[in-house]
């Protein structure tokens, strides 16, 4: 603590921000892990287990709009505890005896566990923009490459964690652990915190969490596709795939996803220091129109070798790690762009419309991977992939030259 005093306030701040958002990201991928493979023992199908975050992905979409207008007028202090709490309530609504664990109420939970998690995202992101002074762009990607970087790396670990748990200890023991260690930190940030952080100098209209700007607006549609992109064969199609087809253990596919995520995480981290050599507008938004067409080639290579018969297990793994690099190297730009492109005053106003775009491309990518794996198979997943991709390069292309 004697240590953290002596820092600025902008670094303590940022430190702070961050370790609250590595503890919630590590619970929110051990969680989604957990209910998947639960629920998969228990013989439901990958639709069903889709539908079982419905809520938590559509409540993502209201949760950015919202909590963007909350943080700009209450300060993203507020709205990050509060996104703290409402998980520790969504872990303890699972605890109930197994019997009551029936779809509707597992939904209910999940829907306030995608409502803390864009709470608490949308302030962690907005808050970068508050602790670095506007000429500093370099030190803007860099926070903000290193935040999100270590966030996905967290949440490859707790995929990793869900699934170690779920063997050692149960569903309700692996809850309950989380939900006391998710506590101890809402504790400490409840008093860490500066109120004033992110408080607009107006008080935002509730009109005013439209985004009027086309640079974001382009930018939240390309974020879209994007990540509804990556949902659609990623988050129900492939755990389920590698269960029932290849006939991994629940322990080995965790592993597997988690070192998956915690390599996409390590290759955001390190972007910047490849991407910022010219720190022009212009060099980002072609850098990520490169990207993304990189992205088109990788998937479409992959769906190319499971119509030639390819070993499906190395075909799998390969394209996996493959597809993660890339798409984590366009994702470091998009996060970047979003905090560069956003007001000043009233910033999470501007973030949580691009999250909410954001969202709203994870629900539509986890119904499209529940449906089209267990009516058409993994193929289909990964053409509805290639389709989504293309949108993304398309809309990247029309992002503005300069800032």
């Amino acid at each position: 603590m004697l240590g953290l005093a002596k820092l600025s306030q902008a670094t303590r701040h940022y430190m702070i921000v961050t370790g609250n958002y590595w503890v919630f990201t590590l619970s929110d991928g051990a969680l989604r892990m957990l209910i998947v493979l639960y629920f998969h023992n228990l013989g439901y199908g990958a639709f069903a287990i889709a539908t079982l975050f419905l809520f938590y992905e559509f409540f993502g979409v209201v949760t950015n709009l919202v909590g963007g207008w909350l943080g700009a007028r209450l300060g993203l202090n507020v709205t990050m505890n509060l996104g703290l709490a409402i998980q520790i309530l969504a872990l303890c609504l699972l605890l109930v005896p197994e019997k009551y664990l029936s779809i509707p109420w597992v939904i209910m939970a999940q829907a306030l566990s995608g409502i803390a998690k864009d709470l608490n995202k949308m302030s962690a992101k907005s808050a970068i923009k508050t602790l670095i002074p506007a000429t500093q762009e370099g030190r803007l990607f860099k926070w903000v490459a290193i935040l999100t970087g270590s966030k996905n790396a967290l949440k490859g670990f707790g995929f990793f964690l869900g699934g170690g748990l779920l063997t050692l200890i149960g569903f309700q023991g692996a809850i309950l652990v989380m939900a006391i260690g998710l506590f101890g930190v809402w504790v400490i940030s409840l008093f860490a915190l500066s109120g004033a952080m992110g408080k607009a100098s107006f008080k935002p209209k509730f009109r005013n969490i439209f985004s009027k700007s086309p640079a974001i607006n382009l930018l939240s549609a390309a974020r879209m596709v994007l990540f509804g992109a990556r949902d659609i064969w990623f988050v129900v199609a492939l755990p389920v795939y590698m269960a029932t087809i290849l006939e991994w253990n629940y322990t080995h596919i965790g592993a597997l996803l988690a070192v998956w995520v915690m390599v996409y995480g390590l290759v955001q981290t390190l972007t910047p220091f490849v991407a910022s050599k010219h720190m022009t507008s212009v060099s980002y938004r072609t850098q990520v129109c490169w990207v993304t067409a990189i992205l088109l080639g990788c998937v479409s290579s992959i769906l190319l070798g499971f119509h030639q018969n390819w070993d499906s297990t190395d075909l799998l793994i390969w394209g996996l790690f493959a597809f993660g690099i890339i798409f984590a190297v366009n994702s470091a730009l998009h996060s970047y762009l979003i905090v560069s492109y956003a007001g000043s005053d009233g910033v999470s106003l501007d973030v949580g419309f691009y999250y909410m775009a954001n969202a709203m491309g994870r629900l539509i990518g986890t119904l499209l991977s529940g449906y089209l794996y267990q009516y058409h198979g993994i193929e289909a997943c990964l053409a509805g992939t290639t389709c989504f991709i293309a949108a993304a390069l398309v809309f990247s292309f029309k992002l503005p030259r300069q800032s």
